[in-house]
């Protein structure tokens, strides 16, 4: 995710490649650094302790040093496909100092839901029948764009998820964050959008993760329009863009929730073309 900060509001873009999501413009989406470290306010080496998130853009760039905790995108930009360097900035994570609240090593993934264009890029990972843990309709059929379809293609995204993170030893446990951007491909349909996320949900806490959300306001209300209190996307903390100081970063701790029980947990800003991440809690 860097820049997560660089969230684009507003109108749906659906683009995709071939048959796959689009690439996310989100966390860990910033310029290379051109070295390790720090600096421009970046915060890390000051008396306020803030973490670093990286993913695929950093690949054969040295990684941010210092860190009190760190988030590692999963994901090579699209919903399924996965970050090349994945290793390696595991390894950095886990290497993080601590001297906040937060996991000093934590997980991202990309989210997206093409059902609008199934047949015109031919996707060939949406799912033509449904798992028993389905609550919505059952999903049958080829490119059938529906709710129990879309929920389905969530839970096996998240379950791909956790299999490639389990290879490397990684478990399911631990911190997850749903990286959403209007960039990758969504459905017109908010109600299809968020049965995505829910099927994410689903996967990652029967895995046994604690799972938040990574938005700003104006994609969250664009994609997901208004999210039922029931839903399991009703309570899930937030990881919130957007600002571009440490000083805007601590004040946007104050933001409203999406959701009527959410919380924002990190707020995330950029320094040097690289993404910090404050705890509030």
């Amino acid at each position: 995710m860097s820049s997560l900060s660089s969230v684009r509001r507003g109108v749906l873009v659906l683009v995709l490649a071939a048959g796959v999501v689009l690439a996310s413009a989100g966390a860990a989406h910033a310029a290379k650094p051109s070295g390790g470290g720090s600096t421009g306010g970046g915060g890390s080496a000051s008396s306020t302790p803030v973490g670093n998130d990286i993913s695929w853009p950093q690949c054969g760039s040295s990684y941010p040093s210092g860190q009190a905790f760190a988030i590692v995108g999963v994901n090579g930009g699209k919903a399924n496909n996965f970050n090349p360097c994945f290793t390696s900035e595991w390894s950095w994570a886990q290497a993080s100092k601590g001297g906040t609240t937060q996991s000093v090593a934590q997980l991202y993934v990309n989210t997206g839901n093409p059902g609008d264009v199934l047949a015109q890029y031919n996707v060939t990972d949406w799912p033509t029948s449904s798992n028993l843990a389905d609550p919505y309709a059952a999903c049958s059929g080829t490119w059938t764009d529906s709710l129990g379809c879309s929920w389905e293609y969530g839970y096996e995204r998240a379950q791909a998820d956790i299999s490639f993170v389990g290879q490397y030893g990684v478990s399911a446990s631990g911190n997850w964050w749903m990286d959403i951007e209007t960039s990758n491909s969504w459905t017109s349909d908010p109600a299809k959008n968020q049965a995505s996320l829910e099927g994410m949900v689903y996967a990652l806490e029967q895995g046994g993760a604690a799972v938040g959300i990574y938005s700003s306001s104006g994609s969250w209300s664009s994609l997901f329009g208004v999210v039922k209190v029931g839903s399991s996307l009703y309570s899930l903390a937030e990881w919130r863009p957007g600002a571009k100081t440490l000083t805007k970063a601590k004040s946007d701790c104050s933001l409203a929730p999406f959701e009527g029980n959410g919380r924002v947990a990190i707020t995330q800003y950029v320094s040097a073309n690289l993404d910090y991440d404050y705890s509030c809690v």
